[in-house]
């Protein structure tokens, strides 16, 4: 039980976390692509509503669509939320080798190390995958939301949309 627990919980404070924070900008930084509120209902035919549709769509829809100062607060808090921090540790990482002077902990860290960077490869190798379309879909956008970044010790911050950090980074 107390394996299971502590999956869970590193598993709700590193990899469900990257997944579901650091890839909203990418997806819903650009509003029309996810709209967070809308004004209207579809209108019916017949109705003034409909003919401004027909006439001009997109004035339509900018006034179904979040209002624009509601817009840039939306974004900006989409921006910062999927940001790195220029600090951050990641999953088979440590900030300091003196973590503990004990082998057997050592290399059980040394081989998950080697694992997450197998799977770096891995999703590296079905994005460049040419079979696999839904992968990078018609924008050829990869997907990078649990690619581990173990190896790129680089400190590279900002909206990288990859790398699970060791923790909830807020």
């Amino acid at each position: 039980k107390l394996i299971q627990a502590c999956t869970i919980i590193i598993w709700i404070a590193s990899a469900l976390h990257a997944a579901v924070n650091f890839g909203q900008y990418p997806y819903a930084g650009y509003l029309p692509n996810r709209p967070t509120v809308s004004r209207r209902f579809m209108p019916e035919p017949g109705t003034d509503e409909y003919a401004e549709l027909e006439k001009d769509p997109d004035l339509a829809f900018l006034k179904t669509i979040t209002p624009q100062f509601q817009t840039l607060l939306g974004v900006s808090l989409i921006e910062i939320l999927s940001r790195h921090t220029t600090d951050e540790i990641y999953l088979g990482q440590r900030d300091t080798p003196e973590w503990t002077s004990d082998n057997e902990p050592l290399a059980a860290f040394e081989r998950f190390g080697k694992k997450l960077v197998e799977i770096e490869k891995r999703v590296t190798e079905r994005n460049n995958d040419g079979r696999l379309k839904n992968r990078t879909g018609p924008v050829k956008v990869p997907y990078t939301l649990l690619f581990p970044n173990t190896s790129d010790y680089s400190k590279e911050g900002g909206l990288t949309g990859k790398g699970i950090p060791n923790s909830i980074s807020i």
